[in-house]
């Protein structure tokens, strides 16, 4: 980054900006190759199943995910002590958003990490921190008067002008993201973030043309190209509900083919756009089992197009918000030698092919036990998901 001085006249704001951020970082550093896989090499009693490449960083095969939970201090301890019992349990990827819990998600990351670094407990190379950015986030609490406070947050600071707000929640201008993205550094006390995703960007479908959205979209990946150039982004993508999911008629479709070539457009052939989210479990198995992506003229899933394309891709939703811990008892056959329904339907996305990390909200040490327990475990083979489709379609 640009080393500037207060009294040179010629320097931006946004510059400006940048350069009082690079003042007051915490963790210095990003995850490595070498870091990673000295994270691996400490988990060596797990299965060797459970760490995963994501473009060349060792990855744990389950991820710490922290979207539920209330916006108070009692919640954010519960999640702090999960934190840290999944780093000890062999889980290294946390992923967040800057608008869960009111920025309250990152902040517990960015506290109990730094906490844990500063300790010696392990460095921040090893950890692979996840975060996403797009929706107008609250401020530690939901406001009195949400209209008012994104009038004098968003609005009137210039970051964004109304018509580039979608549902008075959803924004990809380009100012508007630098701002969160500075935001979500200094929550998560980091350098640099691993893996930030533009999130839910379908969403901008709703109210703008496909040629809008588009246009927006290569301005969002232009902006994250320079960020990765300046060193506080490592790679970005896109964390997705529906658009890689549905029908590629519907208006909220995402072609992933298409999203790579925007960022090949903007990024040239070494471009940075590598890693995709979406949510996959026994309830939603569409990534696995729906052809809805084309690339290079073949219909394929959006599993086979990640791959095909060279994206790596994490899974949310794995257990459907815990509505998939209690599952039928005839699954324990096809997913044996595990404890819970939980666990069984953990190991079921872990194990697809294609999926990198399986995505899952802990904040009790009892759930991140029993949930990276399967650690230990080998993934079930390819033959065996096959099978479960199989049993699902008779």
């Amino acid at each position: 980054m640009k080393t500037l001085k207060l009294i040179d006249e010629h320097i931006s704001v946004e510059d400006w900006e940048w350069a009082a951020y690079s003042t007051v970082m915490t963790m210095q550093g990003v995850a490595s190759v070498s870091g990673t896989e000295r994270f691996r090499q400490r988990c060596a009693s797990l299965h060797p199943d459970h760490f995963r490449s994501l473009h060349n960083l060792w990855v744990s095969s389950i991820g710490l995910g922290t979207y539920l939970g209330d916006a108070d201090d009692q919640t954010d301890e519960l999640y702090a002590l999960a934190i840290q019992e999944a780093l000890r349990r062999g889980c290294n990827v946390l992923d967040t958003a800057i608008n869960y819990r009111c920025q309250r998600s990152e902040r517990v990351i960015g506290r109990t990490v730094a906490a844990l670094v500063a300790g010696g407990a392990l460095t921040r190379e090893e950890v692979v921190l996840c975060t996403k950015g797009g929706y107008l986030p609250f401020d530690g609490a939901v406001p009195a008067d949400p209209g008012r406070y994104v009038v004098d947050t968003i609005i009137a600071p210039g970051l964004a002008r109304y018509d580039e707000i979608v549902a008075g929640c959803h924004c990809l201008a380009p100012a508007y993201l630098d701002h969160a993205l500075r935001t979500s550094l200094s929550n998560l006390r980091a350098q640099t973030i691993d893996v930030y995703y533009l999130h839910n960007p379908e969403q901008q479908l709703d109210e703008v043309s496909r040629d809008v959205f588009m246009a927006r979209l290569a301005a969002a990946f232009e902006l994250l190209e320079q960020r990765v150039r300046d060193g506080v982004i490592r790679l970005y993508g896109t964390a997705t509900w529906n658009g890689f999911r549905c029908n590629p008629h519907a208006r909220a479709y995402l072609s992933l083919e298409t999203l790579v070539a925007c960022a090949e457009h903007v990024g040239g052939s070494g471009h940075h756009f590598r890693a995709i989210q979406l949510p996959y479990n026994l309830a939603m198995p569409d990534a696995y089992s729906f052809q809805n992506q084309t690339v290079d003229g073949d219909t394929m899933s959006i599993f086979q197009a990640a791959e095909h394309l060279g994206l790596s891709v994490v899974v949310s939703g794995s257990l459907l918000q815990s509505q998939l811990t209690r599952l039928p008892s005839s699954l324990e056959a096809s997913i044996p030698g595990l404890a819970t329904s939980a666990q069984r339907a953990l190991q079921f996305v872990r194990s697809t092919p294609g999926v990198t990390t399986a995505l899952v909200g802990m904040k009790q040490p009892a759930h991140v036990e029993e949930n990276l327990a399967l650690a230990r475990h080998p993934s079930l083979g390819a033959e065996q998901i096959r099978h479960l489709f199989d049993r699902a379609a008779r």
